[in-house]
């Protein structure tokens, strides 16, 4: 299993670090579940995933995260009849923004992120 910060896999160049096209499609595809919830991460991981296994993970972990969300607010809705819903999804909501932003940062700067609290239901 893979700490926070360690690097995952082999590279385009062989190297131990990723490229930088390797770490702008990682912090895309942390970012891109801002906009297009699960499926920016999901169109990553199929087209790039295929070229580089840094990004996969990196897409992957995203993917996960962003499902994990979808399952929160989908509880966060069901909990609104008794109230607590309703100061549920605005937390809810402003953890994915900001972890999504530090995944994104992370992955910019070539370091394999991992979100805190995430159903890995894609391996």
């Amino acid at each position: 299993m893979e700490q926070q910060g360690q690097q995952v896999g082999s590279f385009i160049t062989g190297s131990s670090m990723p490229t930088q096209d390797e770490k702008t499609w990682g912090m895309l595809s942390h970012l891109s579940g801002l906009l297009l919830a699960f499926i920016g991460p999901l169109i990553i991981w199929q087209t790039k995933g295929k070229e580089s296994a840094w990004v996969e993970r990196q897409a992957i972990e995203a993917l996960n995260f962003q499902i994990t969300v979808g399952i929160a607010f989908v509880a966060s809705f069901i909990l609104t009849f008794v109230l607590i819903g309703a100061c549920l999804m605005p937390l809810v909501g402003l953890a994915a923004l900001v972890l999504s932003i530090i995944g994104g940062i992370k992955a910019n700067n070539g370091e394999a992120y991992r979100y805190p609290a995430t159903i890995r239901l894609i391996k």
